[in-house]
């Protein structure tokens, strides 16, 4: 339990990272549209090899993934719309403000993110007995913009940087739990159901970068975008390969 709690915080300490560069220095928007982009490709290949091609071997090939994972992007995007219309929506916007009023909604948003990717690490922790170097680097690399964008907003509302230090290590103390929660509530699991917990959250992540993370990378990086999330992309694949090899 402890190693899962471990990697969960080695995995969202980034967050942290993120906020200090966020509230201590100046990065352009192009430089955090580019980070995302990467950031993106990352996590696109984990959710891929990691998740869904694992969900539908431990599924036997039946429709078990199909279904999980249509259920985990639809759950995201429905309690996304709540989040946002309590003032979270922009949570992962570079240029976004940060006021008081929008703090909670952000928090339960930025949480909610982190939810299904903690789990999944978990549940990786428990499966192989060791931690996935792919989807812990695909989690850390994604975090670092959003921290930093997030944390700029704060600084311009005029947070001090020990407040906003404190609220990114709060939020990745939370995600870290869940990691555990992954790592124990499935212990004795069936294959059918960590198939569909690996294939939920694979589509409630596919559903978070569709709708928030690539838009925005795009925005600011422009066709670099593309080229970074595809570098991205290749890095997680070459991890993997060479994990397995």
């Amino acid at each position: 339990m402890w190693t899962a709690f471990i990697w969960g915080i080695i995995s969202t300490s980034s967050l942290v990272l993120g906020g200090l560069i966020g509230s201590t220095l100046k990065i352009g928007n192009k430089s955090l549209g580019i980070i995302m982009a990467f950031g993106q490709g990352v996590l696109i290949s984990a959710i891929a090899y990691e998740l869904v091609y694992e969900s539908v071997i431990l599924a036997k090939f039946s429709a078990i993934p199909l279904v999980s994972f249509l259920s985990g992007a639809l759950i995201f995007f429905f309690v996304d719309r709540i989040i946002g219309n309590m003032g979270g929506a922009d949570r992962k916007n570079i240029n976004a403000p940060s006021t008081s009023t929008l703090v909670i909604p952000m928090v339960i948003g930025i949480i909610m993110d982190g939810i299904p990717e903690s789990t999944v690490l978990g549940l990786g922790i428990l499966e192989t007995g060791s931690v996935s170097m792919a989807m812990l680097i695909a989690i850390f690399i994604s975090n670092i913009p959003e921290a930093i964008a997030g944390s700029a907003g704060m600084k311009s509302s005029g947070w001090s940087v020990q407040k906003i230090i404190s609220l990114w290590l709060f939020i990745a103390l939370i995600c870290a739990v869940f990691t555990v929660f992954g790592y124990s509530f499935f212990e004795n699991a069936s294959d059918g159901t960590i198939a569909f917990v690996n294939a939920f959250a694979g589509g409630a992540m596919l559903m978070m970068l569709a709708n928030t993370m690539i838009p925005e990378s795009y925005k600011h990086a422009g066709k670099l975008a593309g080229v970074f999330t595809v570098l991205g992309f290749i890095v997680s694949v070459a991890i993997t390969i060479l994990e397995n090899n």
